[in-house]
């Protein structure tokens, strides 16, 4: 989840780079060939559009940032009391003194996955 998270922010940083990078060629276009042909569109209002999409983008990346932050946040405690909680259910056990049936293979596989989740954060 971390991971989607982190290129989803990669993503927006190269469009925020290729939208910079878009806009320096086209002003150097116009500014180079100053094309006189009937029935373009109007360079400055191409340029306007471009500036509009890339605030677009910085608006939702700002709006992305903190929820990236909260969900990071939330994952860990989520571990930090699955963990807390599987302490807790060993400890009870061994001071009942209770025997206990092997792991099935889908109680095996959900622990390492859990297991695999927690060394992520």
């Amino acid at each position: 989840m971390e991971e989607e998270v982190d290129k989803l922010e990669l993503m927006f940083q190269k469009a925020d780079s290729d939208l910079d990078y878009i806009q320096y060629r086209v002003e150097y276009e116009i500014k180079t060939n100053h094309p006189d042909s009937a029935g373009e569109k109007n360079p400055v209002t191409l340029l306007k559009e471009l500036s509009a999409i890339k605030s677009r983008y910085q608006t939702l990346h700002a709006r992305f940032k903190p929820i990236a932050v909260e969900q990071k946040e939330t994952k860990t405690r989520i571990c930090t009391t699955l963990n807390k909680t599987a302490t807790m259910i060993q400890e009870l056990q061994k001071q009942i003194d209770l025997e206990l049936s092997p792991l099935t293979e889908e109680e095996k596989t959900a622990a390492q996955q859990l297991k695999s989740h927690m060394s992520d954060l």
